[in-house]
């Protein structure tokens, strides 16, 4: 949890800083819990902004048009989809609707989410902004990645039954079964683990990061004077639109390649087995003797 920073010099007859106010939350306190209620509304916003979207798109793609040429945001959505069923595919080896659906889903509540940062909705510079990043609070990052690791576990697990999963975290470290190398495939098991359970925590800082961050140069940009605010602001809050596409598209495609990772294992060794005994290709059959001496005439054209 991120807590409260205040940015600006202090006065010096005050004990409270005059600049502005990083991660300041609403907050709720219940039963000993504490709820963001700015980041829980701003994500339940950007959410009804998907599902309204995903029915447009679908109003959008059965409508038939006069002249039969796509609208903008059907070849908008086709695009995506084709992209992501084409990863899903490179991925897993064939098109898995769950994880397509997913991935389009991420991108676009990412998106969404993201772009929020770029709206002005602070009232006055106490109520601070209505409508913040919600991927700027790492406890909606780390539910996202937490929801995506779990969807893996889940896939996998599925794919290749309880045993096989699991038990390619210690498959596939070392090749050889011998009695010399169980301490190395024991070093490379919790190597395994210990990788499968920092990528949650990498997918989910990776995003808050980079939006937490810019909201920090938008405030510090803020702090200029109004006569020169506008340009920098300006141009900063294009980079940061660049930004929030590009860091939805790396989660969506992080999401694909760990459900990619979860189907085909830890790194088998199972072609390096095959790879051992290779076939040897088949010899011909020996023609027969009572065709040697006959003599073959071209069919004739009927």
């Amino acid at each position: 949890m991120i807590s409260q920073l205040t940015l600006g010099a202090a006065d010096e007859g005050s004990e409270e800083g005059s600049g502005i106010e990083i991660a300041h939350h609403v907050e709720w306190e219940w039963n000993g819990w504490t709820f963001y209620l700015d980041t829980i509304w701003a994500t339940v916003v950007a959410g009804a902004i998907v599902v309204g979207l995903g029915f447009i798109a679908r109003k959008q793609l059965t409508k038939d048009t006069s002249d039969h040429v796509p609208t903008k945001l059907q070849l908008t959505w086709e695009t995506l989809v084709d992209w992501v069923t084409g990863q899903v595919n490179d991925a897993l080896g064939r098109v898995s609707r769950t994880v397509v659906a997913l991935a389009v889903a991420l991108f676009f509540f990412i998106l969404i989410a993201n772009w929020f940062e770029i709206i002005p909705s602070a009232w006055n510079d106490d109520t601070g902004h209505v409508l913040p990043p919600p991927t700027a609070d790492t406890n909606l990052t780390y539910a996202m990645a937490l929801m995506v690791f779990v969807g893996t576990w889940i896939y996998g697990i599925r794919e290749r039954g309880f045993g096989g999963y699991f038990g390619g975290f210690i498959s596939g470290s070392v090749a050889s079964n011998k009695a010399a190398d169980i301490p190395a495939r024991v070093f490379f098991t919790v190597l395994n683990v210990i990788e499968e359970l920092i990528k949650p925590v990498t997918l989910a800082l990776r995003l808050f990061g980079n939006i937490f961050a810019g909201g920090i140069m938008i405030a510090l940009i803020g702090l200029l004077p109004i006569y020169v605010f506008w340009g920098p602001n300006i141009i900063w809050k294009l980079f940061e639109m660049f930004i929030g596409g590009v860091q939805a598209f790396i989660f969506a495609l992080l999401t694909i390649l760990y459900f990619g990772m979860a189907a085909t294992g830890h790194g088998d060794h199972d072609d390096d087995h095959a790879d051992e005994h290779p076939h040897e290709p088949e010899s011909a059959p020996a023609p027969d003797e009572s065709d040697q001496g006959a003599t073959h005439t071209p069919a004739l054209a009927r």
